[in-house]
């Protein structure tokens, strides 16, 4: 690795201008990356769900629908509204009260409860159908459009207008993340640095990765809403300290080689690829693990995420050093004292009172395992949107008016007959929370022969295989009551027809419940299986692994259990996220003491003597490192109106904190505790024993 060093050294000024030539594909690829908002549309594709999605739009030209409601209106200006909704580009159909009048069914022969249906009061209803997916651009245009040509008399519903506020939201708020999480890691970065520019230089490294990385993501073609919102403050958090090891280690060179920089970098470098590819390889680990998960948004934050460490490894042993060798001069003149401690006091207060720490994080184990089983999720995604944006104020309204929360659709045979179909809804009418249903025999009347309904009607709810039929319910979306409902109006329509299929976001969302339940389970298990491998290796142990991963899956249920005793309800992906990221990224911090607590012991020196070495050392870094971590993420989730970006940001900020504390004071305690069975359990220890048993027989050979 010194060769590469003395050629990164050597070659600092086109390094730096590459990097730059770099930017501008990478940023042309990110502005050409499509960003998906729709988090159901991470469900497997052979589900019925996802499966009837794909037979609505193939068979109707139909993907996602909203509810519009409009208030104070007469019937005439309803279906003047209804047809300029028509005319919009990707609005395949408007179905509503006042526009079927408008068709030769005379009004007065259509049942009398439709009216009931679409008429509450002095509001309407219409259902709109878009010939894309719920979150495709034309959908979410076609809402946009919409919004226009309406005023505050008009309400827009529904998935597809949930999801255009929370692009407008997310849009507006990246930029500030970004500028947040920059200026509270560079604060941090002065505190606990000894120069007020290198912070800059780092920064601007890891800018150059984010970059990259994000670019990249052209190939991947779309990306969640969600990893792009997390990627950049992640990558700062988690690469963060790979600029922190190589600085420090040119440091350390200087003092060998105090004229010559450029050699002092290269040995820098060398040493600092060693560690930072190691170190990097459980936080790859960790994401990597996501993309095991059959709920794809998994797939896409893992394969993002560990893109995004690897390009912050590159941009470190390459960009960085070119920067800090081209400017050193004006990094020496803005040099400065650390203003952290040395911490020693502390050091020597947690090593003599390790039995304490230890007691105190066997009593913490039990309520953190409690309220880690314990906390609740949630997995409606508007419910944590603010109040006053069109779509939440929609839904309320859609609720409040007609008391519906929800609406499913049903693709029943096409063919099935009128008396079957009405029995069949008059069935679905008695499950609880059922506030109407609404197909084309529905609409027709069983009295209406078929053949004389216009075919424009027709081909609204009837196609050649399939026939649409809405279900309105007055339960929200991932509660209890509508899952079991769902589950109930699924076994019905099984009865009267073994090819129906229940979609809608309601019946997505109990798939989701249900996968993901499996998913976190897997990954969770997968990815401490992949780092105690990782920790095994490096350490050629057996019982490291053990004491490392137990003290951060104690940090991770101490995390997840707060939820739970300050009544928080968190994201439904918020247990992998925390799971995987914080074991991955902050087992680091109980690495970097272990390696110096077996270098003392390897050199002969005692128990206590090699611990309190290996934590006064360490501590610092571990702080800084935490700290970064925590800066990184704590101002993205303080501002951001996105409930899931704030708590998973506020969950990775307290996590970073809680690890920092628990390596800080249950590792030493654990080292000091089990030292007898990590030295016979491991390589590169020396057991005390062996090292006084070896002074003895010095001692009388002297003699």
């Amino acid at each position: 690795m010194l060769r590469f060093g003395e050629w990164v050294a050597k070659h600092k000024t086109l390094i730096l201008i590459f990097g730059v030539l770099m930017m501008i594909p990478s940023a042309i690829g990110y502005i050409n990356t499509r960003v998906n908002y729709d988090i159901l549309s991470y469900l497997p594709k052979d589900i019925d769900t996802m499966v009837g999605q794909d037979i609505l739009q193939d068979e109707f030209g139909q993907g996602g629908f909203s509810l519009v409601m409009t208030e104070g209106m007469s019937d005439k200006d309803v279906a003047k509204t209804a047809r300029r909704f028509e005319e919009i580009d990707h609005v395949s159909s408007v179905v509503c009260y006042q526009s079927l009048t408008d068709c030769e069914i005379p009004k007065e022969i259509l049942p009398s409860d439709i009216e009931e249906f679409f008429t509450k009061d002095d509001t309407t209803m219409m259902a709109v159908f878009f010939d894309e997916g719920t979150s495709a651009d034309g959908t979410l245009a076609a809402v946009e459009e919409m919004r226009s040509i309406t005023d505050e008399q008009c309400f827009i519903s529904g998935m597809s207008a949930i999801t255009l506020d929370m692009k407008n939201l997310s849009k507006s708020e990246s930029v500030i993340y970004a500028v947040i999480a920059v200026l509270l890691t560079s604060l941090v970065l002065v505190l606990t640095m000894d120069s007020f520019l290198i912070p800059v230089f780092f920064m601007l490294s890891i800018g150059f990765a984010v970059v990259w990385n994000l670019g990249s993501n052209f190939v991947l073609g779309e990306i969640s809403f969600l990893t792009q919102a997390l990627a950049l403050v992640l990558q700062l958090g988690v690469t963060m300290d790979y600029s922190i090891f190589l600085w420090h280690s040119y440091k350390e060179q200087l003092l060998v080689y105090p004229d010559d920089k450029q050699e002092a970098m290269a040995h820098a470098i060398a040493n600092t690829v060693v560690s930072v590819v190691s170190s990097s390889f459980t936080t790859v680990a960790g994401f990597l693990a996501m993309c095991f998960m059959s709920f794809t948004l998994g797939l896409d934050l893992g394969i993002v995420m560990a893109k995004g460490v690897i390009c912050g490894v590159i941009a470190c042993v390459t960009v960085l050093p070119a920067m800090i060798l081209i400017f050193e001069k004006a990094i020496a003149k803005t040099s400065h004292r650390e203003f952290l401690p040395n911490f020693k006091k502390t050091s020597s207060f947690i090593a003599k009172n390790s039995a304490a720490f230890l007691m105190i994080g066997i009593a913490l184990l039990i309520p953190a395992v409690y309220g880690n089983g314990h906390y609740d999720v949630y997995y409606k995604l508007d419910s944590t949107l603010p109040s006053s944006l069109e779509s939440v104020s929609a839904n309320e309204k859609l609720s409040n008016d007609f008391n519906m929360n929800s609406t499913h659709i049903l693709l029943a045979d096409t063919n099935l007959d009128a008396k079957t179909e009405s029995k069949m809804l008059k069935e679905m009418d008695k499950v609880d929370g059922v506030q109407f249903t609404l197909g084309f025999n529905t609409l027709a009347g069983p009295a209406i022969p078929e053949e004389v309904i216009p075919e424009d009607l027709r081909s609204k709810l009837k196609g050649d295989e399939y026939q649409l039929i809405l279900i309105g319910s007055e339960y929200e979306v991932a509660s209890d009551k509508v899952n079991e409902q769902v589950g109930n109006l699924s076994k019905i329509a099984a009865k009267y027809d073994d090819k129906a299929m229940l979609i809608g976001e309601a019946p997505a969302t109990k798939d989701l419940i249900n996968i993901t339940d499996k998913d976190f389970n897997v990954v969770s298990i997968l990815s401490i299986a992949v780092i105690f491998l990782i920790i095994a290796l490096t350490f050629k142990s057996l019982s490291l692994p053990v004491i490392l991963v137990s003290v951060i899956e104690l940090a991770i249920m101490v995390n997840l259990g707060l939820a739970y005793f300050t009544n928080t309800e968190l994201p439904f992906i918020a247990s992998v996220v925390i799971g995987t990221i914080q074991l991955g990224a902050t087992v680091d911090y109980a690495i970097l003491m272990t390696t110096r607590y077996r270098k003392e012991r390897h050199s002969g020196k005692g128990k206590k003597e090699s611990i309190s070495i290996a934590l006064e050392t360490s501590i610092k870094s571990v702080i800084t490192s935490a700290l970064g971590f925590f800066a990184a993420t704590i101002g993205v989730a303080l501002y951001s109106d996105i409930g899931m970006i704030s708590s998973l940001c506020m969950l990775l900020a307290r996590g970073a904190i809680i690890s920092m504390v628990i390596v800080i004071t249950m590792l030493p305690s654990m080292f000091m505790l089990l030292d007898g069975i990590i030295c016979r359990t491991s390589a590169g220890f020396r057991p005390e024993k062996e090292k006084y048993s070896n002074y003895t027989q010095t001692q009388f050979r002297s003699a």
